[in-house]
């Protein structure tokens, strides 16, 4: 089964900025001319996370309130006694998430629901360029 590796870039702003690549990932998909497998989507990196949501601002919205009862920003961490960088909330926030997701897709279209979406959330306490990493299986 061939194995194909696509990237394309985002440039977010941070502080759980919640970013659509559903287009972007599918483009990838139809560029390898395969019909049917699974595309993992990756962002490298330990702020950012990937997950499927309804991408509408009252989600994003709720998504972001969610975070930071649960790990809130305004917090001490251990790793920002240790670096210092005031990101240690970013880091615990995109452990729960997780960096990838993989997805199936048919006749060379996203298995997705009607009201789901791919997004990247880039928790970071700064802007960032992101590398997205799509690899491709299938047939």
């Amino acid at each position: 089964m061939p194995v194909f590796r696509e990237s394309f870039k985002i440039e977010t702003r941070g502080n759980a900025q919640v970013v659509d690549v559903t287009g972007e990932v599918s483009q990838s998909v139809l560029r390898t001319g395969l019909r049917a497998g699974t595309v993992t989507v990756f962002v490298p990196g330990a702020t950012g996370s990937v997950t499927t949501i309804e991408f509408e601002p009252g989600l994003v919205d709720d998504i972001d309130e969610l975070f930071e009862r649960v790990a809130p920003a305004a917090r001490e961490y251990h790793h920002n006694m240790r670096w210092h960088d005031g990101n240690g909330h970013a880091h615990v926030r995109a452990s729960l998430l997780g960096p990838s997701l993989t997805v199936p897709f048919n006749e060379a279209k996203l298995e997705l629901g009607i009201w789901q979406q791919i997004v990247v959330i880039d928790f970071d306490n700064k802007s960032r360029s992101r590398e997205i990493v799509c690899q491709i299986v299938g047939e």
